[in-house]
């Protein structure tokens, strides 16, 4: 994949939060239409593809924010950070105080992603902050010019309304926000085959459609 050229500054840190591909683990709602060892699988090529586009971005720093071990789908050049304990708005806000200076967060489960909407998510000179929804009431990217952790602590995690906190949060805090196009993210067997359909190139939908073809 071919470095994005952006006019944006590149001073910005690109935070990955994820959790080590095990099976057993992850994408346990992908089971049992795959097995665990297929939904794990599935879940590493996800990652993979977020972090090549990761990979392909201009920024100062690209951490990866892991739960679990690091393990041969690591490439080089990023930053790994292991995750702290706690709930998940808990580790989201730890994450953000990692580093000074502007940060986008997201995390593995849109391998759909590309660097062009990471530098959007990058550029500051207009706002205070990014949102990036996901269809299932969630978000997919949060980025802050200034971050601030107690922007995330107490919001309710992994619920329909989630984004809608968060986003609100955003705006309380008197911070200019804007949106990134809405992504789908990958937890059930239905989205995984429309993130596959939609990204074609992407390890992940090869994958998907080796899988699918073996159980026909």
């Amino acid at each position: 994949m071919s470095t994005f050229e952006s006019d944006c500054d590149d001073e910005g840190t690109l935070l990955v939060v994820a959790k080590a591909p095990v099976p057993g683990r992850v994408k346990t709602r992908l089971t049992p239409h795959f097995t665990p060892q297929q939904a794990a699988a599935l879940a590493r090529a996800a990652l993979q593809d977020t972090l090549d586009a990761v990979l392909a971005t201009p920024a100062r720093r690209r951490v990866l924010y892991l739960d679990g071990a690091p393990g041969q789908w690591l490439p080089d050049g990023l930053e790994v950070v292991p995750q702290c304990a706690g709930g998940l708005d808990a580790r989201l806000a730890a994450a953000f105080a990692l580093y000074g200076g502007p940060a986008l967060l997201i995390g593995m489960d849109t391998p759909q992603v590309t660097p062009e909407l990471l530098a959007q998510g990058l550029d500051f000179t207009r706002t205070g902050a990014w949102f990036g929804p996901a269809l299932d009431g969630g978000f997919w990217a949060l980025g802050l010019a200034e971050p601030d952790p107690a922007l995330l602590r107490g919001v309710p995690m992994s619920v329909a309304h989630t984004g809608e906190v968060q986003r609100r949060r955003l705006t309380a805090s008197g911070r200019a926000v804007r949106d990134l196009p809405a992504l789908r993210d990958v937890d059930t067997p239905d989205d995984a085959a429309l993130v596959a359909a939609a990204a074609p190139g992407t390890r992940f939908a090869v994958l998907h459609a080796e899988l699918c073809a073996a159980v026909r």
